[in-house]
């Protein structure tokens, strides 16, 4: 009955274009509406005021001579007050947008060498959205949103951006291990430096307690028992630090056989010796 009468309904989101007799009337809301076919009037079509989303990919040069697949989305609706452009001016909306995405980006990419490209992927987007929303609006076309998804070169100038990269980064990594292994070195030379100061300090301090204790022990001596000399007694020092060598060298265990000659005439040569190298030693000096 409805539909002999004309009645029809219009969904939520869409409008509809009435024509009487093929000449635009109106635009009908999301509702019911009677369009009685005996009076000349006609639903012509209906068109959607979602938004909806273009993928465009264009294929274009960048200054330095790298080809790139540029991917953009687009995202648009038509205008409800604008809905009979929007049905009548374009027959292949999409097309339109095709075209002028095409002629913004082959016009903006050639100014840019890739690495610019990538960086400025939201200067090229803007320049899109300017330019399709100056032309579509005319349509009574809205553009919500304009992306650049994707700048994608050719294979082989990616594979060759990778091991650039790639050769980039080893080389940065063996700097850096060849400072660790300077810095090792240096730590290593200066904690050896270090080592042997303070065991050079040891030994002179070792060497000047002897000294003290010798001196200490000569004076001694002398003052204790009459009639000695310094030479008596240093002769006697002598004798009991050979017997206490003789003594160390017994008792080891690892020691090997060792020859020297021994008996009281060794011990006299042996203290001869030191005495003539002390004073070939301060006559040198002298």
């Amino acid at each position: 009955m409805g539909q002999s009468l004309g009645c029809f309904q219009v969904g939520q989101s869409t409008v509809a274009v009435k024509e009487q007799f093929g000449k635009f009337d109106e635009v009908l809301e999301p509702g019911c509406h009677c369009a009685p076919w005996c009076f000349g009037y006609k639903v012509a079509g209906k068109l959607s005021l979602r938004v909806q989303q273009l993928d465009v990919r264009c294929e274009t040069k960048t200054k330095d001579n790298v080809f790139v697949n540029v991917v953009a989305s687009v995202q648009y609706r038509a205008l409800a007050d604008k809905a009979a452009d929007a049905f009548y001016k374009l027959s292949n909306t999409r097309g339109q947008i095709q075209s002028y995405v095409f002629d913004v980006i082959r016009a903006s990419v050639p100014k840019l060498n890739l690495d610019a490209a990538f960086e400025q992927k939201n200067s090229i987007a803007k320049a899109v959205e300017e330019e399709l929303e100056k032309a579509m609006s005319a349509y009574g076309f809205e553009i919500v949103q304009t992306l650049i998804v994707d700048i994608e070169p050719d294979v082989h100038v990616k594979k060759a951006m990778n091991e650039i990269n790639a050769a980039a980064r080893l080389r940065v990594a063996a700097n850096e291990k060849a400072e660790a292994e300077k810095i090792q070195q240096i730590k290593r030379a200066e904690g050896d430096a270090e080592s042997k100061y303070l065991s050079g300090l040891g030994i002179a301090r070792q060497r000047q307690a002897i000294v003290d204790g010798l001196r200490d022990s000569v004076l001694a001596f002398s003052e204790n028992v009459p009639g000695t000399s310094a030479r008596d007694v240093m002769d006697m020092v002598l004798v009991t630090q050979y017997f206490d060598t003789m003594k160390e060298i017994g008792a080891s265990s690892k020691s090997s056989s060792v020859f020297i000659p021994h008996g009281p005439g060794a011990v006299k040569d042996i203290s001869s010796q030191i005495r003539e190298g002390l004073l070939q030693a301060q006559a040198t000096e002298k």
